[in-house]
């Protein structure tokens, strides 16, 4: 099963994952938990690129986020599907559909596409949407911030409005939360859905 956890940055997304991954461990399943961009060594340096280091172009970001997504899928996540794993994943396709696309004014269905073509269309059977305002992902980040959590609330504005559209479209394999209410709430919801899956 491929689980993945999505929304603006300051959701909750890494907590949520920790809670789950401890539930299914104690269930006896076999977790894999990782992140894009970072999840391989190739992926530490696109993250470094994209985030921290100099401005980089908007094609050129998208570009560098599908190159990480194809070699991750391709050494982490296949294999690990492939022997029977659970992967929870911070961060995955619809990122970037939604940074990239709706955020950087790209074509979405583009971003989309080229993603697809990364992965060899490879789509989580669940993706979870911790649903921040930008207010409010900013107050809960604190004072450090990385090249696109710097970036302004209209811009956040944008990916919010566009993680929300992609869930209306597909209601069967989104799980959208409030990530405002307690944090227990929120696991005690995504476990009750990964339980019928």
């Amino acid at each position: 099963m491929f689980i993945a956890f999505e929304g603006g940055d300051g959701a909750g997304k890494t907590t949520q994952i920790e809670l789950l991954r401890a539930r299914l461990v104690d269930d006896g399943h076999d977790v894999v938990v990782t992140r894009e961009p970072g999840g391989t060594e190739l992926g530490v340096a696109i993250r470094q690129l994209v985030l921290h280091g100099a401005e980089v172009a908007p094609r050129a970001e998208a570009l560098l986020f599908a190159a990480d997504r194809a070699h991750h899928v391709a050494t982490v996540v296949r294999p690990a599907l492939v022997r029977g794993a659970v992967v929870l994943q911070d961060r995955y396709l619809d990122s970037s559909v939604a940074y990239q696309g709706a955020g950087r004014d790209l074509d979405p269905a583009e971003i989309k596409q080229l993603s697809l073509w990364a992965t060899e269309g490879l789509l989580p059977d669940l993706t979870v949407l911790l649903d921040v305002t930008p207010q409010d992902g900013r107050s809960r980040r604190g004072t450090v911030h990385d090249r696109l959590e710097s970036e302004q609330d209209d811009f956040h504005a944008r990916v919010r409005e566009h993680y929300l559209r992609l869930a209306a479209h597909d209601p069967g394999r989104y799980l959208v939360i409030d990530a405002g209410l307690p944090r227990e709430e929120i696991a005690a919801i995504v476990a009750e859905r990964v339980s019928r899956l």
